[in-house]
């Protein structure tokens, strides 16, 4: 399985029109940050190392929407820090689903359970969870215990009320390709989650843990064995097959970082996400037009 269907033909329509208008750098996916502050404190994130000053800012609902409506991606993920820290979160989600625009609002689960009666199912609005292995694993990563069965907790709830609810899970070192099978099993067949988002750990400075991120062959083994005796047509997976065959290692893409861009309470971020010290763009017309996207890429950041 892949994308939704509806979903799928709404950002087919949309970049058709992207393409028959001549437009060649266009956002697919908005990051939309409304805040950095998290009650977590993860091993592999940067954010929040920010400083105080910086995390203690949030976006509004109007300058939210105004981000979305300034580049006008189909789908806006909601994110981080943890969203749902921020008071008017449930205002925001509300406004871009009101725009039919598919909002994914990732969220670590803590604070899920206590919010559902702030949200309403939507075919535009779907809870994406991290988890981050099964129960030992995900609380090492969040470095905090309990926070698995939490998540499931809400998972459950929220699936009961009629919420779409994916997960979003990343692998670090020493995952292999056993522990991405059995937590994908759980997810899917257990737990039975609508849709599974999955990505290595990418490396980037700003983490406190340099030491378990994945190597792009050491992504392209376990993911191979992973997927191997087509166990990956089996799960529910929010990807294209084309992604998946790149987690394998069976094709290459150029780096299209204008295709998922991203705004916070910093402005709009120039790549690569969470690596670049780059002053942030005014306008998302400014990121556009005024980085030289040629420097970008795999082997090629500045």
């Amino acid at each position: 399985m892949g994308i939704p269907l509806r979903q799928k033909l709404t950002v087919g329509w949309y970049i058709l029109r992207q393409r028959l208008r001549g437009v060649e750098k266009f956002p697919v996916v908005l990051e939309l940050e409304p805040l950095y502050q998290c009650n977590l404190a993860c091993v592999g994130c940067g954010k929040i190392q920010h400083p105080d000053d910086i995390l203690a800012r949030r976006l509004s609902v109007d300058q939210c929407v105004a981000a979305v409506e300034e580049c006008g991606a189909p789908v806006v993920s909601i994110a981080g820090g943890e969203p749902l820290v921020h008071r008017e979160i449930h205002e925001i989600a509300a406004a871009l689903v009101a725009r039919r625009k598919y909002v994914y609002l990732c969220t670590n689960a803590l604070l899920m359970s206590r919010k559902l009666d702030l949200f309403e199912p939507s075919p535009y609005f779907a809870w994406m969870v991290h988890v981050d292995g099964l129960r030992e694993r995900h609380d090492q990563v969040v470095s905090r215990d309990g926070v698995f069965d939490r998540a499931v907790e809400a998972i459950r709830e929220a699936k009961a009320r009629g919420f779409t609810v994916f997960t979003n899970t990343t692998f670090f070192e020493p995952d292999g390709a056993p522990e991405i099978q059995t937590t994908l099993d759980y997810l899917n067949d257990e737990l039975g989650v609508d849709m599974m988002q999955i990505s290595p750990g990418y490396a980037y400075e700003k983490a406190p843990d340099q030491e378990h991120f994945l190597g792009v062959e050491r992504t392209r083994a376990i993911f191979r064995e992973a997927f191997g005796e087509g166990r990956r047509k089996r799960w529910r997976l929010n990807h294209s097959p084309l992604y998946l065959d790149f987690l394998e290692g069976k094709v290459e893409f150029a780096c299209t970082a204008w295709g998922i861009p991203s705004y916070s309470v910093l402005g709009w971020q120039r790549p690569c996400y969470l690596m670049s010290d780059a002053p942030y763009a005014r306008t998302y017309r400014e990121l556009v037009d005024e980085t030289d996207w040629s420097r970008y890429g795999r082997g090629r950041h500045p």
